[in-house]
């Protein structure tokens, strides 16, 4: 898109980047960003920077069409929701490094209060069970039951195992 550019909605649209139409005109393998979930949402997926949805079928019976998510996930929704054609811009950014604490802080600021996260071994045994001793180890299993008190539940919560994961998973190769 450019500063300018006539955007145009609607089902008779032209499919270029930037328009908007319903999901049921466009053709399978469209990409198409900022899609409703429901109808009349005004658009609530594939909205981040270079995200995208793609759209994989229709159905015309149920009047449902099938797309693609940026997570991978495939989710089927009615196909007279909108979306715009084309990718979001910025693509790449989480692949440049912070560096700084001050980037960090102002990232998290905008965001959620989840930043700086102090380690519970680095604090005092009455603010978190990892707390205290001599040296900064947690002392005893990291590991917790389920039924554990609200306070107590930190660490690997009702895991089934710990450790490295070894072998992994074996491929079968077929006779091809």
């Amino acid at each position: 898109m450019f500063t300018g550019q006539y955007i145009y909605c609607g089902k008779k649209a032209a499919l270029q980047i930037g328009n908007v139409l319903p999901v049921g005109v466009m053709p399978e393998g469209a990409i198409v960003c900022n899609l409703e979930e429901k109808a009349g949402d005004r658009g609530a997926l594939a909205r981040t920077s270079g995200n995208y949805a793609t759209v994989i079928s229709h159905n015309p019976e149920t009047n449902k069409s099938r797309v693609k998510l940026p997570s991978g996930a495939k989710k089927l929704i009615p196909s007279t929701n909108r979306a715009m054609v084309g990718i979001i811009a910025g693509g790449g950014r989480i692949d440049k490094p912070m560096l700084k604490a001050g980037r960090a802080y102002h990232k998290y600021k905008k965001k959620r209060n989840c930043w700086p996260k102090v380690r519970g071994v680095a604090m005092n045994p009455v603010e978190h069970p990892h707390g205290g001793g001599n040296h900064q180890h947690i002392g005893k299993a990291s590991t917790v039951r389920r039924d554990a008190s609200a306070g107590r539940k930190v660490g690997l919560i009702a895991a089934r195992r710990t450790g490295r994961i070894r072998g992994g998973k074996t491929e079968i190769k077929g006779d091809d």
